[in-house]
């Protein structure tokens, strides 16, 4: 069938159901001589009469009331599935897919599932680990995690983390035989551990403010050891094979029980955190901004 009939049969519809082409046209929105037109071309396509009509009055003809009860029942499941659409628009409901680093999803996603799945139960969450920097509408997903320095301008990008700073730590029994560097310039004589951006060539650079006079720069870790796991090189700070420069709030714990010891903290200045990003603020589903309004409040109490 040519589904550019489709329109035409609904208004045939229409104007059966109100027998009065005034009233259908009103209902839909056109006049009553351009809802006559688009009969009488449905007819001519059809090869039918569907419509009697007469000045004063329309009537359904037999094989226009053939073609109703075979219609009807689409019509109106198509009706319910509209209407479910324009339901969902104001109701948070239906699936959501995120790409997000490895490290903001166990950070700033993870922890807040449970109360995120008992606050909006007919949301469907799915949470796509990423270390790369994947290509969010090419894979399907509504939105991503990552560093604001990594967002394209052409997103729509809501912080969902406080401003990070970076921490370069080693473990007491590393810096027990090492003693530890004093400024970035010291490193060339530490083993510095490096991070490999997901399953790239790149490995990460150590970057550093100097705090006298705000001058940026850069370390290249040539270290004994690298690796595309955070967690892995957090591992192998803590066994005391290096230094390793890693973001705060993943070391936190871990020098709050002196397993690690941070080092050239002056020389580590804030920076922009984790944004959640989407392609465009147009048309956006209630469960997609259900998701930026919790993760904003979660944002709020997190130090």
């Amino acid at each position: 069938m040519d589904r550019n009939l489709l329109p035409a049969i609904a208004a045939f519809a229409e104007v059966a159901r109100e027998g009065s082409f005034t009233r259908a046209a009103s209902k839909l929105a056109v006049s009553p001589s351009a809802l006559s037109q688009t009969l009488r071309v449905l007819e001519e396509r059809l090869s039918v009469r569907l419509l009697n009509r007469s000045t004063r009055s329309v009537s359904v003809t037999e094989e226009g009331r053939k073609l109703l009860a075979d219609i009807n029942p689409g019509l109106a499941m198509i009706e319910h599935a509209v209407a479910l659409v324009q339901d969902a628009k104001d109701r948070p409901a239906g699936e959501i897919r995120i790409n997000s680093s490895r490290l903001a999803a166990s950070h700033f996603l993870e922890p807040h599932l449970g109360e995120f799945a008992r606050r909006y139960p007919l949301v469907k969450l799915e949470i796509v680990v990423d270390d790369g920097f994947g290509d969010i509408v090419r894979e399907g997903c509504d939105g991503g995690v990552r560093l604001r320095e990594s967002v394209v301008d052409s997103m729509i990008a809501v912080p969902i983390s406080p401003p990070i700073r970076m921490a370069v730590v080693a473990s007491p029994a590393y810096l027990a035989t090492y003693p530890p560097p004093e400024t970035p310039f010291d490193l060339e004589r530490h083993n510095c551990l490096g991070l490999r951006h997901g399953n790239s060539n790149i490995v990460s650079a150590w970057e550093f403010t100097d705090p006298s006079d705000g001058r940026e720069f850069t370390f290249e870790p040539t270290g004994s050891f690298v690796t595309n796991g955070d967690d892995i090189m957090l591992s192998a700070a803590i066994q005391g094979v290096g230094l390793i420069m890693h973001m705060d709030f993943a070391v936190r714990d871990h020098v709050a029980r002196g397993t690690l010891v941070r080092v050239l903290e002056t020389w580590c200045q804030p920076f922009d955190g984790f944004d959640l990003y989407l392609p465009t603020r147009d048309q956006m589903a209630a469960k997609i901004r259900a998701l930026i309004d919790f993760l904003v409040e979660k944002r709020r109490h997190t130090n």
